[in-house]
């Protein structure tokens, strides 16, 4: 037996199902209207610096390979390996009894030639009268005033080679040419040392103060000369900041002292050299290191919040603005550097222009909002909509 429903019951239900669906229409089209509370921040131009980050290669302030200047044995080596030196100091001793014996001899020939100018300088101021009177001819004078002469001139010469001989016996001392820490010896005593060796017997090194040798890019060089020369950007601080080799900042700051006036033909970078106190000798020469320094500064940059900028499937940014009538704006701006916790953008924003930094994530282009100044105690974004509904 079928049971049929009574037509006005299914009019009713009818009626009921009409009405609901209306509402809930009615329900989520305030809900798309209803405006969006949002944070915003008004941008402003304000210098900023543009930090350069290079690697970089710790070099001596001072470098000298300690090297003979004489031939000889080495008695003996004076100095501590890895110690710090004197400029001065005894470092090698070379057996100077060859040496010591030609200065001997410099010394006897040079007696022996100032005797014999004593005998001719007398012979020819006996001449002198004699040569008046005719008694001796011109001929013996003159030839009396050359061997004088000649005689004088040997004086010189052996003097000279008197203070060669000097000069040689002091070389048997080997010292050190500079002040620094001295490596290890790469000679023993007993070794032979001879002038000409290509092999130095040992090197110091001067690290208080110390180099740092940057290499930068030409290119980036070249955009940066080109952007001081427009007016773009000014001259930031010679002042440079190192990172070790483990990621730790150095104590000390350093000063830019110059950069290569050429280019590496290799690696098409140009060498930039700052100058860094080292006194507790942390600095080694030979390494690693990451330069920091402000090479410019933007005065005209804008600083925009890391949250409000996003970024399109291109990889190009933009942000959301407050437009007119209090509809989002989406504007793409340029923002190729952070500073902090900042975007520095260099194009696509204006001084005045409001940013929306708080509620940015389901905003779309012509949405309406309300915005409020970023930081205010308001809840933001769709959690201020319920908020609003529970109030009413």
């Amino acid at each position: 037996m079928t049971m049929t429903k009574p037509p006005l019951l299914i009019g009713a239900l009818c009626a009921l199902t009409l009405s609901l669906g209306a509402c809930s229409g009615k329900q989520e089209e305030g809900r798309g209207n209803r405006a969006a509370q949002v944070g915003y921040v008004v941008v402003k131009q304000e210098p900023v610096p543009l930090t350069t980050s290079l690697g970089g290669r710790t070099v001596a302030f001072e470098t000298s390979e300690v090297r003979p200047q004489v031939n000889g044995i080495i008695r003996r080596r004076l100095f501590t390996e890895g110690g710090f030196v004197r400029a001065g100091q005894p470092l090698y001793q070379i057996d100077a009894s060859l040496y010591q014996a030609a200065v001997d001899q410099a010394a006897a020939n040079l007696a022996s030639a100032r005797a014999s100018v004593q005998a001719a300088e007398e012979k020819a101021k006996r001449f002198e009268p004699l040569a008046k009177i005719q008694a001796v001819s011109q001929q013996d004078y003159s030839d009396a005033l050359a061997q004088a002469r000649s005689a004088r001139a040997a004086v010189a010469q052996n003097a000279a080679a008197l203070e060669t001989a000097r000069i040689n016996l002091r070389y048997t001392t080997l010292s050190a040419p500079i002040s620094g820490r001295i490596g290890r010896s790469l000679v023993t005593p007993g070794g032979l040392a001879s002038a000409n060796q290509a092999t130095p017997l040992a090197v110091i090194q001067q690290t208080d103060p110390i180099y740092v040798d940057m290499q930068q890019s030409s290119a980036d060089l070249t955009r940066l000369r080109q952007a001081l020369a427009s007016g773009g950007v000014t001259p930031g601080s010679t002042s440079v900041r190192l990172k070790l080799e483990d990621g730790s900042d150095y104590g000390f700051a350093g000063t830019v002292q110059f950069s290569e006036v050429t280019v590496n033909e290799g690696t098409g970078t140009v060498t930039l050299r700052a100058r860094f106190p080292n006194p507790q000798g942390l600095l080694l020469p030979g390494m690693f290191v990451t330069a920091l320094f402000d090479q410019a500064v933007n005065p005209f940059a804008i600083l925009v919040p890391q949250a409000a900028v996003q970024r399109d499937f291109d990889g190009s940014a933009f942000v959301y603005l407050v437009g007119k009538d209090n509809k989002a704006a989406r504007r793409k701006i340029v923002a190729e550097r952070t500073v902090g916790p900042n975007w520095v953008v260099t194009g696509g924003l204006k001084p005045g222009d409001k940013v929306i930094t708080q509620g940015v994530g389901n905003l779309k282009a012509g949405a309406p909002v309300k915005p409020v100044p970023a930081g205010s105690p308001q809840r933001l974004g769709a959690g201020a909509g319920k908020g609003e509904a529970k109030g009413k």
